[in-house]
């Protein structure tokens, strides 16, 4: 058998998506209302969400049924290939096996769609007719402004400040799904108006980014606010990746002994990541799951574990997560993506309990191995997809030192097509690597001491 590329037919595509939530030994703490710091119920959610996402919010199902609409026009692209990377295996001279699972073949180039499509499904059931959101690198308003046209609902995204600059294109794209786009901190908010206040020059933040578009859904009973990570229900709608892995590796007869994926909000890591370690917590197989962050950004590796809001305004709940500070200001990477204070509650609990692990890597090692997997396997990949492919290569490198042989697995969560500048800036030279002190890693979390610390 050729196991260059998996495919597997649209029969296969999964029919429900996994809740890791019910293998985990210790639940997730309960978001905190951010007034009175109770544990929030589906009303205090209500005004942001349609209510069947915040019953999947809160379930401890372990599966849960992908209604046919859905996986209707999932199979525009779904099942997605799973590849071996034999090029790359013998540029490192490897006894590794490494697999990817390519999620830049969707509409927005990512593996964003798979919630979206979901959310505004559901919000288009409750007679939702406009979604707001924020975006990153543009990758998630991609996704949402293409799941919003499938549903006939209005899309309205604000774009961190610094990405909106640097990608354009991914401008354009969303405006051509019909998205209206704004660059954040905006004058339309309350809260951008605040941080412009405070500095005219804001690169922007997620963080802010979502301060903005939740404060947009809460003024208009027509409106609704999705997120496109860290939250549970985003996680498991992104499962479908992880277990179309499953299926398409059993024609190959081989499981991986380490799974790989950055880690932003949590929900690229989840999608791959939690089916194949319902393997080691149901059945106490050794898979290690390895969640790979930006140095300039370290929330898993050097945050503290703790409540904090979701956004920098302090509008959300306020999650019990790896944090950095919801006021935390990281540099303006090209991998937009992963620009965020937080992680999602589910990471954060099962880091905290060692049945994950995380690194942070620098910007240039991750274009170094972005480069050498373009040049080996034909793809060029996103700013944020690098970050895998970075750790895979370590993997490998760590194999071919032991003399071992390893299977590899990472999600290829989106190619760069649209981040041409970000590799222009790394062949000029004028990218840089970012060292943060302990005190700028610091100096947000005293902010947050008042809140109840986690235990």
């Amino acid at each position: 058998m050729n196991y260059k590329k998996i495919h597997l037919a649209e029969r296969d595509m999964p029919t429900h998506w996994y809740n890791v939530v019910a293998d985990m030994p210790n639940k997730p703490l309960p978001p905190l209302h951010p007034g009175t710091r109770q544990p929030v119920g589906p009303e205090d959610l209500a005004p942001l969400f349609p209510m069947e996402l915040i019953k999947q919010e809160v379930t401890a199902e372990r599966y849960v049924e992908i209604p046919d609409e859905i996986r209707r026009i999932y199979q525009l692209w779904r099942p997605t290939p799973l590849i071996r990377a034999t090029n790359l295996e013998k540029a490192l001279d490897t006894p590794a096996k490494i697999y990817y699972k390519y999620e830049g073949v969707s509409p927005s180039g990512s593996h964003k769609p798979n919630t979206a499509v979901a959310q505004a499904y559901y919000n288009k059931l409750e007679g939702v007719k406009r979604i707001t959101t924020e975006t990153g690198a543009g990758q998630w308003g991609t996704a949402l402004s293409f799941a919003c046209k499938q549903f006939g609902l209005e899309c309205e995204v604000y774009m961190v400040r610094i990405s909106y600059d640097q990608k354009p294109y991914r401008k354009l794209i969303m405006q051509s799904f019909g998205a209206q786009v704004f660059p954040s901190p905006s004058e339309l908010t309350e809260a951008g108006r605040r941080i412009l206040q405070q500095d005219p020059a804001s690169s922007g933040s997620l963080g802010i980014a979502i301060s903005e578009a939740i404060e947009r859904a809460a003024g208009d009973p027509h409106t609704k606010y999705s997120l496109g990570s860290v939250l549970n229900h985003v996680l498991m709608h992104q499962t479908i990746i992880g277990q179309e892995a499953i299926k398409q590796l059993e024609y190959t007869g081989d499981f991986p002994d380490v799974v790989i994926a950055p880690l932003g909000g949590g929900s690229n890591f989840a999608g791959i990541a939690m089916p194949f370690l319902r393997y080691k917590l149901a059945e106490g197989r050794n898979v290690r799951c390895v969640a790979v962050e930006p140095a300039s950004c370290p929330k898993l590796t050097k945050g503290a574990f703790k409540y904090d809001f979701g956004d920098t305004a302090g509008y959300t709940p306020l999650l019990p997560m790896y944090t950095l500070g919801h006021n935390f200001m990281p540099p303006s990477i090209h991998a937009g993506g992963l620009r965020y204070h937080g992680a999602s509650v589910i990471c954060s609990q099962l880091l905290k309990d060692g049945l994950m692990e995380a690194v942070a890597l620098q910007q240039l090692e991750c274009f170094r191995a972005g480069v050498l997997f373009a040049e080996t396997e034909g793809i060029l990949p996103a700013p944020e997809a690098n970050h895998a492919i970075a750790q895979a290569i370590r993997e490998a490198e760590s194999a071919k030192q032991e003399g071992k042989a390893r299977t590899i697995l990472f999600n290829l969560c989106g190619h760069g097509h649209f981040d041409l500048q970000a590799y222009d800036d790394y062949f000029a030279g004028r990218l840089t690597d970012h060292y943060l002190t302990e005190e700028q890693l610091h100096a947000n979390l005293g902010e947050i001491e008042v809140l109840q610390p986690v235990g």
